[in-house]
Parts: C-alpha cells; sequence; structure tokens
C-alpha cells in the first residue's frame, strides 16, 4: 500500500506536469499565476546562465543548484535523486561530457515520461531516466561517481534509508551534493500536515542538526555545508491556506526555513 505522503506528493507533481505541458499561457506552478496555491519558484534558484540549462525542463521545484558544487568532471557516471523533468541532468551532462553518463532517478511516472520526452527532442544518447523510489533506489551497489538532488530528500518520509540508499550505490571515494531544506525551529502541527508544503519540501523538513546526523550515520565523512540561504514563506500563502492563529503563531515560534546544499563523502578508507 502506497505511503499517503506519497500518495500526496505524487498527485501534486503530477498536476505540476500537466500544467507545465501546457503552452506558456496557462497556469504553471512553478510561477506565480493565481490558479497555483503556492510559488514553488520562492524556493529555487536562478539557472539562466549555467551551462547544459534547458528551460523546458525547469518546472521551478528546486532549492539549490548541486550541480554548481558537485564537483563533476569528465567522464563521471552522475545519479539525480528526484530528477524531475531531468533540469539537473540536463546541466549534470554538460559537466560529464560525451563521455560521461547521467541517470535521472524519479517516483512520479509522469515526471519520467516529461524527462524522456525532453531528452530525445535533445537528441542527446548519454541521459537515461528510471522510475523507482531513493529507499530503494534500482541501481547497482558502488557504481556511481557523484550523486546530486534538488529540494527531494525532504519528500521521502523514510530518511535515514534513503541515506543509506544513498551510501551503497555510490564508489568509495565517491560524494554527494544535495540541496535541501532544513529547520532551525518547530513547525506548527497544520504546517507539518499541509499538502502544499510538504510537495514544496518545508513540511517534511528536519532540524538541520538531525539532517547531518543522518547522513553521518548512513556512513558519511567530510560532511559541509556548501550554502545556506533562509526561505521566506509569502504572506499571500499563509493566508491563504491557514488561519489567521496559525500564521500568528508560525511567526511567533522563530521558526527558520533554510535551504542548504550539503556536501558528503564516501570513503571506506577511513572506517
Amino acid at each position: 500500500m502506497i505511503d499517503p505522503i506519497k500518495k500526496t506528493i505524487k498527485q501534486k507533481y503530477q498536476q505540476i506536469v500537466s500544467q507545465n505541458s501546457f503552452d506558456s499561457q496557462n497556469c504553471c506552478c512553478g510561477s506565480s499565476d493565481p490558479c497555483c496555491t503556492i510559488d514553488y519558484s520562492t524556493f529555487s534558484d536562478d539557472y539562466k546562465n549555467i551551462d547544459g540549462y534547458e528551460p523546458a525542463a525547469d518546472l521551478g521545484l528546486g532549492c539549490g543548484l548541486p550541480t554548481e558544487f558537485a564537483k563533476i568532471k569528465k567522464g563521471d557516471t552522475v545519479l539525480d535523486l528526484g530528477s524531475g523533468a531531468g533540469n539537473d541532468c540536463f546541466v549534470a551532462r554538460k559537466a560529464v561530457g560525451k563521455e560521461g553518463k547521467v541517470i535521472g532517478l524519479d517516483f512520479t511516472e509522469s515526471m519520467i515520461e516529461q524527462a524522456i520526452l525532453n531528452t530525445e527532442k535533445l537528441g542527446y544518447d548519454n541521459i537515461e531516466f528510471r522510475l523507482g523510489e531513493i529507499e530503494n533506489i534500482p541501481i547497482n551497489s558502488n557504481s556511481i561517481d557523484v550523486i546530486i538532488s534538488n529540494c527531494v530528500m525532504n519528500l521521502v518520509p523514510n530518511k535515514a534509508l534513503a541515506f543509506e540508499e544513498t551510501y551503497r550505490i555510490l564508489k568509495d571515494k565517491g560524494h554527494f551534493s544535495i540541496s535541501d531544506v532544513v529547520l532551525k525551529g518547530k513547525l506548527p502541527d497544520s504546517f507539518i500536515k499541509d499538502a502544499e508544503l510538504w510537495a514544496g519540501c518545508v513540511s517534511g523538513a528536519l532540524q538541520i542538526k538531525d539532517y547531518l546526523e543522518k547522513i553521518e550515520d548512513a556512513g558519511f565523512k567530510n560532511i559541509k555545508i556548501q550554502t545556506e540561504k533562509e526561505i521566506i514563506l509569502p504572506d499571500e500563502f499563509l493566508f491563504k491556506n491557514f488561519t489567521n492563529e496559525e500564521v500568528v503563531e508560525f511567526k511567533a515560534s522563530n521558526t527558520g526555513i533554510f535551504s542548504v546544499t550539503v556536501y558528503a563523502e564516501k570513503n571506506n578508507s577511513n572506517n
């Protein structure tokens, strides 16, 4: 039976794909269109000047630029966890060159379909997309040089298992660079239960200390925070989705929502 959180997220992301598949005059949840309840681009960074960027694959669902910090080399095999329509995969492809390979993993069928369509239109032959879940990655152990992910680990209910799987599939001396949302302070219960905030990676966010501990517990070494920025939820969204009392509670809590990019290495020789 599918986890109710995963079911909610999958439905939201299927909706986003269908809205973005229309022409530019239609609703897009990566934009501030009034037909969308939350503007996910509040979380995202600007890719426009990055080599390999393909606008058609950018759904505005990320919260960082992991490829910019992932130390990808020519010839590397790179895996993007939660690859969506392929945005970070196309950037990573530019970095690995024709001799490298990029794999995108996503658990939403419509995202995989859109990513494959985008790849076919671009004529790339060293990118593939696989349907699967991060807690059970359909990739051989010790086979990936670099893992990237952009605001996806928060969508995974069992984050400890997700990082264990990430560790398993990396080669020794391999590493990851993952952008995600973390908290400093506690969210009100109403925010934790909100579907839009789950899809936007806030409701599933961990305290930064807990997030880093799960990475360390999975076996990773040399863990570093590469970037950090605070995310401010717009009042328009807050008052549209929550009662005045809930908004006041949230603001009084002084909870900080942050986008971070975290780097870590698999180094069995140090164990």
